[in-house]
């Protein structure tokens, strides 16, 4: 969407392992918001993140190496705070930032579920009925056309946000997606580099083990 020169705002539930702030039990999606803007001969600004205090893959991650996880990620099944990622994927994840995080979630679940006709988290789990299958739920996909809004001043106004990051950037801030694409472009000369333990189970995988 960005390589066209247009603004892309989007958001998903997935299926409910997240609770709402306050809540002991999950309802929601991680429900990860994606936005990106185009720039000129530079990669694209993007934000893409999960509405949860992690994505549920970190939490997996965990389990896996056998890691403690930070505090404020997730709750057991009693609804009691725990650091053991077996015990948070029994019980369920938690939003970042509280409130405000628990509130981006339901915006989300209203955004991709109710309002375009599809399934809310909680819904997609319960149509899953335990098969462990991929999230049912819908996307919600805006694409803004910078010359639309503004014509002739498209131009001077993409500069101006070109001056908003070169003042993030001033104050030693990384832009979102910098890295990402930095990595991407090493990937791209080097190859992907895998740790040997995900090499084996790949290959166990492709053997049906």
């Amino acid at each position: 969407m960005t390589e066209a020169g247009l603004v892309g705002l989007a958001c998903t539930p997935s299926h409910a392992w997240v609770a709402p702030a306050g809540g002991t039990r999950p309802l929601f999606g991680t429900n990860p918001i994606a936005f990106g803007w185009p720039r000129q001969d530079k990669p694209p600004f993007i934000v893409d993140m999960a509405t949860s205090a992690a994505a549920r893959g970190e939490i997996q991650l965990h389990q896996r190496s056998g890691k403690a996880l930070p505090e404020g990620w997730g709750i057991d099944s009693q609804g009691q705070p725990t650091t053991d990622a077996a015990e948070v994927l029994n019980g369920a994840m938690l939003t970042f930032g509280g409130h405000k995080g628990s509130a981006l979630a339901a915006m989300v679940e209203l955004l991709a579920g109710p309002l375009i006709g599809d399934m809310t988290s909680a819904e997609s789990l319960a149509w899953d009925n335990g098969a462990g299958g991929l999230p049912y739920g819908g996307e919600l996909i805006l694409a803004l056309d910078p010359q639309r809004f503004l014509g002739a001043q498209a131009q001077e106004q993409l500069e101006r946000a070109e001056t908003l990051f070169n003042a993030m950037q001033d104050q030693g801030a990384r832009l979102p997606g910098e890295r990402r694409f930095a990595c991407r472009q090493q990937s791209e000369r080097q190859g992907v580099i895998i740790s040997r333990s995900l090499h084996d189970e790949i290959c166990a995988l492709r053997q049906g083990g």
